[in-house]
């Protein structure tokens, strides 16, 4: 099968596994496991923050910044169809008290003055608002199809957000790809963010786990969070390994994962049965078109040509490339698809 479902379904490498199992390992819990340490670090250094966080996933990465930055009652701004808003469970408004303003973005990327006009507070409303506290951004947008930022609206929403005593953050669950795709440096990206949160398993290859950076005393309370969320762990160099390994041997990679992204997209869009924004090809994600209510057909069509796909809605589906797609893989997905527009 070529498995397009995600770049959450890579395995590690062999060369992974060796550093996993030749990793120097000690109680996390403790503060003492040496390879957690330098994979906190690591990432820290290399977004130009202070401190480092690891966490067993993404999704628990966000909900300790949510947590972190936030008081029960307040309120958090992002947009529609964000990853915090749509695929956490509900975890701003059950583990931080918080209610939602959400920004309908174009093509998954805020506009900064709707971001100023969503921002609410309590003061001056008669207490009738709640206290608008805590501005999130997604880079890549992956509900825009992994469309990424320009730095001049990053920092204009930057800006907006601390002049109305905002903080911010930023889930960069896939920050390389945005990085990779605009040229930009990654600590002058999250310049102005007071947490980050990069995902290690999204495209990088690694089996598990993200890493939130910010300022030592943010750190420190959310190292309180993730203990009360339930996500300390023991002897977890073993898995912080796999994120050193992917974070050196992974990135400089990731080029090729847009470019296959890109040359797939251009194919479809040029086939009758599909449609394909181009626009909105600017990483590793690509959706793809195939009229209304059909996409649950197309999965089981695609399945049956050994082809692993998912849909967004019922007339849109998405494939992600990342480090096990090959060029080869990458004809034959255009070549089922091209069987697949005359039947």
């Amino acid at each position: 099968m070529i498995d397009l479902r995600s770049d959450t379904v890579t395995k590690p490498t062999e060369g992974m596994r060796k550093a996993m199992s030749e990793a120097v390992v000690g109680d996390d819990v403790l503060g003492d496991d040496p390879t957690v340490i330098e994979l906190q670090n690591k990432v820290a250094s290399m977004l130009g923050k202070e401190n480092g966080l690891f966490v067993p996933s993404g999704t628990m990465s966000n909900i300790i910044a949510t947590r972190t930055h936030t008081s029960p009652g307040d309120e958090i701004i992002t947009e529609y169809k964000s990853h915090i808003y749509k695929y956490e469970g509900g975890a701003f408004a059950a583990l931080s008290g918080c209610s939602v303003a959400l920004v309908h973005g174009k093509d998954g990327l805020m506009n900064p003055e709707d971001v100023s006009n969503a921002i609410r507070k309590s003061e001056g409303s008669l207490s009738h608002y709640p206290n608008g506290s805590l501005v999130c951004v997604e880079n890549t947008a992956q509900g825009g199809g992994g469309t990424v930022y320009s730095q001049e609206s990053l920092d204009e929403i930057c800006k907006i957000a601390k002049q109305k005593d905002c903080k911010l953050h930023l889930d960069g669950a896939r920050l390389f790809h945005a990085s990779t795709a605009s040229g930009t440096s990654l600590s002058r990206m999250v310049r102005d963010f007071d947490t980050v949160s990069i995902c290690l398993s999204k495209g990088l290859g690694s089996p598990v786990g993200s890493v939130l950076v910010g300022s030592k005393k943010t750190l420190e309370q959310a190292h309180r969070w993730r203990k009360m969320f339930g996500g300390g762990m023991r002897q977890a160099g073993i898995i912080a390994a796999a994120g050193l390994y992917a974070l050196e041997n992974n990135v400089d990679r990731l080029h090729e994962d847009h470019r296959r992204a890109r040359q797939f997209g251009e194919a479809l869009d040029s086939m009758p049965n599909f449609s394909v924004n181009l626009e909105t090809v600017q990483s590793n994600i690509v959706f793809i078109g195939v009229g209304e209510g059909n996409a649950k057909m197309m999965i089981e069509k695609l399945s049956k040509y050994g082809i692993d796909i998912l849909d967004i809605d019922d007339s849109t589906i998405r494939a992600v490339f990342h480090l096990h797609i090959t060029d080869k893989d990458l004809e034959a997905a255009i070549e089922v698809f091209t069987k697949i527009r005359t039947e």
